[in-house]
Order: C-alpha cells, then sequence, then structure tokens
C-alpha cells in the first residue's frame, strides 16, 4: 500500500510538522493515523512491517512502540514531530 497524501506535512527534508499528543506517550500505530499518514491500523501494520516507517531516523519495525515528545516519524517522504498538547 502506498502512504496516503496529506495536505498537513511536508517532505522529508524540511521542518516536520508538528503533531499533539496528550501527557505521556502514544504508540506509532496510532500516531500514523492521527497524523492522517494512514487510513488504519492495518494499514500502519502493512508499511511498518515492510519498513517503510522511521522513527528518528531508524526504520521502526514494532507498530506498538512507545512514543513521546520529540520523537519524529517519517513516512512516504513526510515527516511529524511529537510535542505536547499545550
Amino acid at each position: 500500500m502506498a502512504p496516503r497524501e496529506s495536505s498537513g506535512t511536508r517532505p522529508t527534508g524540511s521542518t516536520p510538522d508538528d503533531l499533539e499528543i496528550r501527557e505521556g506517550t502514544i504508540r506509532l500505530g496510532q500516531a500514523l493515523k492521527l497524523a492522517s499518514l494512514v487510513e488504519d491500523g492495518v494499514e500502519a501494520a502493512d508499511l511498518i512491517r515492510n519498513g517503510l516507517v522511521k522513527v528518528n531516523g531508524q526504520i521502526e519495525e514494532r507498530r506498538g512502540r512507545q512514543l513521546a515528545a520529540g520523537d519524529v516519524v517519517e513516512l512516504g517522504g513526510r515527516s511529524v514531530r511529537l510535542v505536547p498538547r499545550g
């Protein structure tokens, strides 16, 4: 599956868009959905399994990886930085 197009994210190499999260952590699959980078958990799992998702510049293969404020998620040339909801 190809990653969805989203007008809310910029190509990799530019400053990532901010993705506000509640205090604490969020799972990678949930963050991808919240950022509108994927349609659902099945798509997220497929893209992660195929090595198409990076967290902080490293390929991540765990959909349940816990992310926190400051982490950067990349997919399909787009990136988002997790920031605390303020």
